[in-house]
């Protein structure tokens, strides 16, 4: 699945509109965009992912939303997966049929007919938010982290992505002496919430993960997602490593928005410059 050809521009006309939905594990979020300002236009649907989370059965949800929300223009999905060449490679969070999976052809049979590209969904939150949000403008190396169901992630160098990195998966040693263990399996907001840790008890195991990645890639800042961003100010002042920490401005939305993003870009409706390089997806 290539990318667009970067040229110069890297905004859309404010009139510019596109639609993106965002698998997650627990939840599916779909939503209209203004792809000028990086806006939703409008509250953004929401609907449980379907357990278990068969590639067809998440995109019979996906097609629903669409339809309700009347949009029959293309469509950008952020999935928890690693996609190569319109191959869904891992599945993390969501069923293990996804692995091997044709996602271009899923689509053609959910929602035919549709411009529909796939891309990896902390990948689209971080393509909103170096366009957008906290990491635009940023020199050097951002790392971004999605917290969820797992921890997703983005890495960003000079505003360009580097695809596909899982370092929700990367081994690091828990606080508690337990060993070692998946970052996501130490830190996630899943894991919060599964062992009602408060946030003076959870953010220590954050704090963990994030000086695990900063001893391994110096970067110049943090930028931190997903649902549990929304109550920032509770949780990143407990917060103890060197590196500058950001929340990411789109926080819950910036998936949805990314995905947009990338579909449009697919269609020639935004450049999104060097941000993805041709043959990423």
């Amino acid at each position: 699945m290539p990318t667009p050809t970067p040229t110069e521009s890297t905004q859309a006309p404010a009139s510019s509109t596109g639609l993106g939905v965002d698998v997650g594990g627990t939840g599916i979020k779909a939503g209209l965009v203004d792809l000028g300002t990086g806006e939703l236009l409008g509250p953004r649907s929401t609907r449980p992912t379907p357990q278990p989370a068969t590639p067809d059965a998440v995109a019979g949800v996906i097609r629903a939303m669409v339809d309700e929300l009347g949009w029959d223009g293309p469509v950008g999905v952020a999935l928890p997966s690693v996609i190569h060449d319109g191959v869904a490679r891992i599945a993390h969070n969501i069923d293990g049929s996804w692995v091997g999976c044709d996602v271009v052809a899923l689509f053609d049979r959910h929602l035919p007919g549709r411009s529909v590209v796939m891309l990896n969904d902390a990948d689209a939150a971080g393509v909103t938010e170096v366009h957008y949000g906290a990491g635009e403008g940023v020199d050097g190396l951002v790392v971004l982290l999605t917290f969820g169901t797992g921890i997703g992630s983005a890495l960003l160098l000079d505003g360009h992505l580097v695809p596909n990195t899982e370092f929700g998966h990367l081994m690091v040693e828990d606080i508690a002496g337990r060993g070692f263990d998946e970052a996501e399996h130490l830190a996630s907001a899943s894991v919060r919430a599964r062992d009602g840790l408060t946030y003076e008890e959870w953010a220590p195991h954050v704090s963990n993960v994030l000086r695990c990645l900063e001893d391994l890639l110096w970067p110049r800042a943090f930028v931190l997602g997903g649902g549990i961003s929304e109550a920032a100010e509770e949780w990143f002042p407990l917060l103890e490593n060197r590196t500058p920490v950001r929340v990411a401005i789109r926080r819950g939305d910036a998936g949805i928005i990314g995905a947009a993003l990338y579909s449009a870009a697919r269609d020639g409706l935004v450049d999104l410059g060097s941000t993805l390089s041709p043959g990423s997806y």
